[in-house]
Order: structure tokens, then sequence, then C-alpha cells
């Protein structure tokens, strides 16, 4: 009997969950929250076929959100601000021993989803600023 499947579901249950839940917890804070629900979503769908016509229409949402996360300064330093908390609690998890759930699987958890939602602001911004600069102006 092959532990393979059984395992490849497990660990893309547990990065797809983390994915959506730091998405939407980033629904209410800055953030591309929904970027974060799309990408947790096409992991979990991947291995989980069931969950695959949600994808299409997040897709479609997080396309809109991308652009309105990126759309002025205000809203991408609260973004930034997101990213940074995220990676200092991620530290903060990993060596305050007192704290529930402590220790490095939870803060590399943490930091890894600061670092997903910097990679995703980046990528928002291009994307805006490459359609911004290839459409004519008026």
């Amino acid at each position: 009997m092959s532990l393979g499947r059984p395992v490849k579901q497990a660990i893309a249950a547990v990065v797809g969950g983390v994915l959506v839940i730091v998405g939407v917890v980033l629904l209410v804070l800055p953030g591309p929250g929904l970027l974060l629900v799309l990408a947790g979503l096409i992991v979990l769908a991947s291995q989980f076929p069931a969950l695959e016509r949600f994808v299409d229409p997040v897709r479609d949402r997080a396309m809109q959100a991308a652009e309105q996360s990126v759309a002025g300064p205000l809203r991408i330093a609260g973004s930034v601000l997101a990213g940074l908390a995220l990676i200092a609690a991620g530290v903060v998890w990993g060596v305050v021993r007192s704290l529930p759930f402590s220790g490095w699987s939870t803060g590399t958890s943490l930091i890894l989803s600061g670092l997903i939602l910097f990679t995703l602001l980046i990528w928002s911004y291009r994307r805006v600023h490459a359609r911004r600069t290839a459409m004519p102006e008026e």
C-alpha cells in the first residue's frame, strides 16, 4: 500500500487550508485576501476535485480585488504593514514558547503567509501597472 496519495492530500489540505484562512483574514485586513483564497482553492482542488467549481468565480473576483488592492498608496502601505505583521508574528510564535501553538511550525506558516502576501502584492502591482501602460491615453 502506497502512502503517497494520502500524504499528498494531507499536505494539500494543510497548505491550501492555511492559504484560505489567511486569505479570509485578509479580506477584512489590508492585503490581497481573495488572491490567497484563490491560491488555497487551487491547491485544495488539485487533490479534491469537488472544489474545482469554486475556482473560476473566485478567480474572477480575485482579479478585480487585485487591481483594487494596489489602487492607491494607502492600500499598498496597509498591505505592506500586514505582511510585516505576519512575518513578525511568525518570528514571535517561533521564539516565545508560552504562546498557544508556539513553535516554528506555526511561526513558519505565518512567515510564509507574509511572504506570499508580498509576492501577491508585487504581482498585483505589476499587473495593474502593465495594464495601465498598455492602455492608450485619451
